[in-house]
């Protein structure tokens, strides 16, 4: 579909690819984009390799499937990597996204096995999460980063829909908003300097 961006996401039960799915959608949906964002249903033990789906565009959306040629696509956990081909169908224009310790160059090398020599971000959620928040909860930097790369919404208008999904969520909890808007911070920053593109210019 013409003016819709479609995004892929690799993780595992437990890590919240599904929930940060969701969460981008409803961020993307107040913007005033029309969206969808839903997980690709199977065996949804703790571990176990999970995908999920988001459409965002600026006209109705009329596509009920999966997605097989996706934009972009969000690696939360590389361990995935050795076992998934994740670029398979991947736009040649598009990009991968992939939280891991490992550099931008080693972790280029692992897709063009593949055949991928397109775009590759990397951003560490670990390091992100644990300075911010304490705790391992790649959600909320691999949120940041998939909006960072694809665009999908400013920056801005990011922030302020994320800040106050939080202060909702987290009413009683003013630290915990702290920390997770830290880490989207911290996260624009760090793509900044990588170039993408959403974020180059304001950083």
């Amino acid at each position: 579909m013409k003016n819709t961006v479609e995004i892929r996401w690799h993780g595992r039960g437990g890590q919240g690819a599904k929930t940060a799915a969701l969460l981008l959608a409803d961020v993307a949906f107040k913007t005033g984009k029309h969206v969808q964002g839903f997980p690709e249903y199977g065996p949804e033990r703790m571990g176990a390799p999970i995908t999920a789906y988001n459409r965002i565009s600026e006209d109705p959306i009329t596509i009920h499937s999966n997605i097989y040629e996706p934009d972009y696509v969000v690696v939360v956990d590389d361990s995935l990597l050795a076992g998934i081909d994740v670029t398979q169908g991947l736009k040649k224009q598009g990009a991968v996204i992939v939280n891991t310790e490992q550099t931008k160059e080693e972790i280029a090398a692992k897709l063009r096995r593949h055949g991928w020599k397109g775009s590759v971000y990397t951003v560490d959620a670990r390091k992100i999460s644990l300075e911010a928040l304490g705790r391992y909860y790649p959600n909320s930097p691999m949120l940041a980063a998939v909006v960072a790369v694809s665009g999908v919404v400013t920056p801005a208008e990011f922030l302020k829909e994320m800040k106050d999904s939080f202060a909702h969520k987290f009413a009683k909890k003013p630290e915990v908003i702290e920390g997770n808007m830290k880490a989207l911070e911290m996260t624009f920053e760090a793509l900044a300097e990588d170039g993408a593109k959403s974020v180059k210019k304001s950083a």
